[in-house]
């Protein structure tokens, strides 16, 4: 498809070969805006390819990953990006690409389009977004592996993190890694734990808490990615005198991606078992010739912000755009607030 206004020309889904050229040509790209990361997330999510390659007058080529849910219509369905990684583009992208990709993706017959940029390409997006579209908050922090390990543990872990870095290695704690999937009934017991201790600190109901969790992370989910990403998940697992305390994943490509962590407090607490595992992946990111270290979503909790900060990741505040041809998000926002009161009634 031509868009005879811009010269840009759109094929659906995107041609594996320029797709691929694509994401080596990018320094900031993620495993799931490879076509390898972006097929596993379709397997996971029993999901239909819908990204788009954009190559304009210039010879420049863009690559928009979207996966779009199977077994609806169009006009009942959505296209999404991944949570992290959505646009990547040889070198920065222009404003005039972003407008003429916003209005490619507007004419898209779906009833809701959500585009997610990564946390280091987020600025340019912010003058092309058109006004109608539907702008969310997020904040997520990222370590910049400039300089490899030694320079990051010197000028970026702070003290505290090296000090629990240092007292974790004196724990005595056992660590084990695996990227075939063994670990993930293991990291999902530990996740249930820590539902167990968010739902004590937020002073909610544990069954909301769970069917929140769960919702957002069936164990199957975690599974499959697993599976279909093969050495490109890793799990990492602390033990305690054999027991559980700790576990984090880590996804890796040409950047790293600490997307998941999980504990038993009495366990990781005391060791800080949590500070070696991200020591130990961070580490291994710079080792591999990672560039960026993303620590994932934050939102708006701080005493994970001061975590991840701990290792010298900074804040970057950006924006999701949702396009959308019925009010879903303003729907879903409703039906939340009701449930959660519902539920937390029903706790009292």
């Amino acid at each position: 498809m031509h868009d005879g206004e811009t010269g840009m020309r759109v094929t659906s889904p995107a041609p594996r070969d320029a797709w691929l050229e694509v994401a080596n040509a990018d320094p900031q790209s993620f495993i799931y805006q490879t076509p390898a990361g972006f097929d596993a997330i379709c397997a996971t999510f029993n999901a239909n390819d819908a990204s788009r390659l954009y190559e304009f007058p210039d010879g420049r080529k863009l690559v928009l990953p979207l996966f779009r849910q199977r077994g609806l219509p169009n006009f009942l369905t959505a296209d999404r990006s991944p949570l992290i990684g959505s646009l990547i583009a040889p070198g920065p992208v222009r404003k005039q690409e972003l407008q003429a990709i916003f209005a490619d993706l507007a004419r898209n017959p779906v009833l809701r389009t959500v585009v997610r940029p990564t946390a280091l390409g987020s600025a340019a997006w912010i003058d092309a977004a058109p006004k109608d579209w539907i702008k969310v908050k997020c904040r997520s922090h990222v370590l910049d592996l400039d300089g490899g390990f030694e320079t990051v543990w010197k000028n970026r872990f702070n003290n505290q993190a090296r000090r629990g870095v240092r007292k974790a290695e004196k724990s005595g704690l056992e660590i084990e890694t695996d990227d075939s999937g063994k670990l993930v009934p293991v990291f999902y017991e530990l996740l249930e734990r820590s539902i167990e201790r968010w739902a004590a600190t937020r002073k909610e109901p544990l069954a909301f808490a769970r069917w929140r969790a769960r919702r957002r992370d069936p164990i199957e989910k975690i599974e499959g990615l697993a599976a279909a990403l093969g050495s490109a998940f890793r799990i990492w697992l602390a033990r305690v005198d054999g027991e559980p305390a700790a576990a984090i994943i880590v996804l890796s490509g040409a950047n790293a991606h600490y997307t998941r962590g999980a504990m038993d407090i009495s366990l990781a607490g005391p060791t800080r078992a949590s500070f070696l595992l991200q020591k130990l992946a961070i580490e291994e990111a710079c080792n591999s010739g990672c560039l960026y270290y993303n620590m994932g979503e934050t939102g708006t909790s701080e005493t994970l912000a001061r975590f991840k900060q701990h290792f010298g990741a900074q804040a970057y505040s950006y924006v999701e755009y949702r396009h959308e041809r019925f009010p879903l998000t303003r729907i879903e926002a409703w039906l939340r607030r009701l449930a959660e009161k519902i539920i937390m009634r029903g706790g009292k």
